[in-house]
């Protein structure tokens, strides 16, 4: 019952969808940016405590809540803790409508060709049927695109559509994130050859299956709108990628059918010395920004 009705509200309701989902190679740099020094936490438990913290206080701030976020994809570590006594997707979900995703890939490879394709992930049908005891309505994994590369490209989209088809069967919805690195110096290039791979494979999926994309801000403006309004496409949604925010919003703005699925950017200005006041204020300044970059 569940997915039906986070179906309904990811394919129709206004909104955009919280990057939360830092894992153990980022969360240092997060929790920096936060105010939180290395010093200050002397394992990966101690780290992944500071984190959920800080994911914690933005979770239970009054302005988080399902008028203008849709979605928050969490990291393994955050859907096993507790907000408010609850399950964290469980608390996202009954107390302010939030879809939840989860996180599943390991990291990315080495680069070979131009690209990072993802880690092997061994235990991922373990992970997703641990999943199906939260509500959790979907994945995200992350592979990268840092050159122009028409073989690169191929595996990157070939990878990334195998195990969201394994995703599939398991009853998710796959985010697919083959992200092009804001620093390419053939961006548009890379962008083009992503198109034409990713439109192949989603004419390879069945006609009852869908996927959602998560996808780097193109170039040019609209340039992702023929996977916007493809039929075996739920949603597609636009990652940072180290852009401000400002920038952000502004080159969201330039392609409308997509919402933002933003991390640094969301949580940018955040502090832990921050008073609870402060600390909202800046939140709901930032999904103010974000949710009206959103509906373009």
């Amino acid at each position: 019952m569940s997915y039906q009705k986070q179906l309904e509200r990811i394919k129709n309701d206004p909104g955009f969808i919280a990057a939360l989902d830092q894992s153990g190679g980022s969360t240092p740099k997060a929790l920096r940016m936060y105010g939180v020094e290395d010093n200050e936490y002397s394992n990966d438990e101690e780290m992944f405590t500071r984190v959920h913290e800080m994911r914690t206080r933005i979770m239970t701030c009054d302005c988080f809540k399902g008028d203008r976020v849709l979605g928050a994809i969490l990291f393994e570590d955050t859907m096993d803790r507790e907000v408010n006594g609850k399950p964290t997707a469980n608390y996202l979900w009954e107390e302010k409508r939030i879809v939840p995703f989860l996180k599943v890939d390991k990291g990315l490879a080495e680069q070979m060709a131009g690209v990072q394709v993802m880690k092997p992930i061994p235990n991922l049908d373990a992970l997703l049927d641990k999943a199906k005891a939260y509500p959790i309505f979907g994945t995200k994994m992350r592979s990268v695109v840092h050159k122009a590369t028409a073989e690169g490209i191929e595996k990157v989209v070939q990878q990334q559509f195998d195990v969201a088809k394994q995703i599939l069967s398991k009853g998710f919805m796959p985010i697919v994130e083959p992200e092009v690195s804001i620093e390419s110096e053939d961006k548009a290039e890379a962008e083009g050859l992503l198109k034409a791979e990713i439109l192949r494979n989603l004419e390879r999926l069945s006609d009852d299956q869908q996927i959602m994309l998560k996808l780097t801000l193109p170039e040019e403006a609209g340039f992702y709108k023929e996977l916007i309004d493809h039929p075996r496409v739920l949603k597609v949604v636009a990652l940072s990628g180290g852009y401000s925010r400002d920038e952000a919003c502004d080159r969201l703005g330039r392609n409308p059918g997509m919402i933002a699925s933003f991390s640094r950017a969301f949580t940018e200005g955040l502090a832990k010395s921050q008073t609870d006041s402060e600390f909202a204020d800046t939140i709901n300044a930032s999904i103010d920004k974000i949710y009206s970059a959103s509906k373009v």
